[in-house]
């Protein structure tokens, strides 16, 4: 069964009536396997116009969907012979951050992402994908080694941002991001990063400052959530809808102001209805920008990273 979120209630009630008919048997008078065909067309055609016209605060809640392919399971499917490398050396391991050696496609790797967990004693296990000073670091071991034996770098983005916890705080939370986002600008590797779910603040950006930065057509990459943005500007909550439309959050705004390079186009009705479809697609993103990438010398790769960041925000959007 569906997750259904709230604005998909009119779906939720077509496709329980096709499993209604789906368990009885025909009496001879209804043809049931025709009904079920009819309201299946219904279904399909609310669905393309419920996720034609999706505002911004809906794409939020399809990014957080719990049923959206995590880390773990694009790992488990592009990443073959995968093998996890843990701890940052220093303080512990952060099973919020996973990272590990693989072959994509034939190429060796190293890939890394945020991990969110799937159900309840999962999500608090990985810490709902929310990474500590020690993930961080564990990050940039991991990309400074892809750096030493000439492996292209993939992250996959999925967190609401890093743990703003005392303990995090304690250990160098700020420190340990900007030394992240300093590590991605000084590889000379090709660094491709795709944002799958939830891009957060300065917790997806540690990751994400990438030769290439992709995102699924509906997930969402912002300085800050909704929710934090409504809190902080209205002092109340219930404005998310207003801070998410605001905040420019959605893949299809990142692009027209060139924040991102691409947009991966997702299953109708989401990641969540057709996981093995998704992960198909990006799969072929990545194989496509590491062919183009890997064409260019280290140096290059890390110059055109910088320029490419340096130009974002130096044009006025339309």
């Amino acid at each position: 069964m569906h997750n259904y979120l709230d604005f998909e209630k009119p779906i939720a009630d077509l496709e329980g009536k096709i499993e209604e008919l789906r368990h009885l048997s025909s009496d001879g008078e209804v043809n049931i396997a025709d009904e079920v065909t009819k309201l299946q067309g219904k279904v399909d055609k609310l669905l393309r116009q419920t996720y034609a016209k999706l505002t911004p605060w809906q794409k939020t809640l399809i990014a957080r969907h719990p049923d959206r392919p995590h880390a773990v399971d694009y790992i488990s499917a592009l990443i073959d012979d995968f093998t996890p490398l843990s701890g940052d050396r220093a303080f512990a391991e952060d099973p919020a951050m996973m990272g590990g050696l693989g072959r994509f496609r034939g190429s060796s790797v190293v890939v890394l992402g945020n991990e969110k967990g799937n159900d309840t004693n999962d999500r608090v296990a990985h810490n709902f994908g929310m990474a500590r000073p020690e993930g961080y670091r564990k990050a940039i071991r991991l990309m400074q080694l892809a750096d030493r034996f000439k492996l292209p770098v993939i992250t996959l983005i999925d967190t609401p941002g890093a743990y703003p916890g005392v303990d995090a705080e304690a250990r160098g939370q700020a420190e340990a991001i900007a030394r992240s986002i300093e590590t991605c600008f000084q590889i000379k590797v090709p660094l491709i990063s795709v944002v799958i779910g939830e891009g957060g603040s300065g917790g997806a950006i540690a990751l994400a400052a990438a030769n290439t930065v992709l995102m699924l057509e509906h997930s969402i990459y912002s300085v800050i959530s909704p929710e934090g943005c409504a809190s902080i500007l209205w002092r109340d909550g219930e404005q998310s809808k207003d801070a998410a439309e605001a905040l420019k959050l959605t893949a299809q705004d990142l692009l027209h102001h060139g924040v991102i390079e691409g947009i991966i186009d997702e299953p109708l009705g989401g990641a969540h209805r057709s996981r093995e479809a998704t992960i198909r697609a990006v799969g072929d993103a990545i194989e496509g920008n590491l062919k183009e990438l890997s064409g260019f010398e280290g140096g290059v790769l890390k110059s055109k990273r910088r320029e490419k960041f340096l130009k974002i925000g130096s044009r006025l959007p339309d």
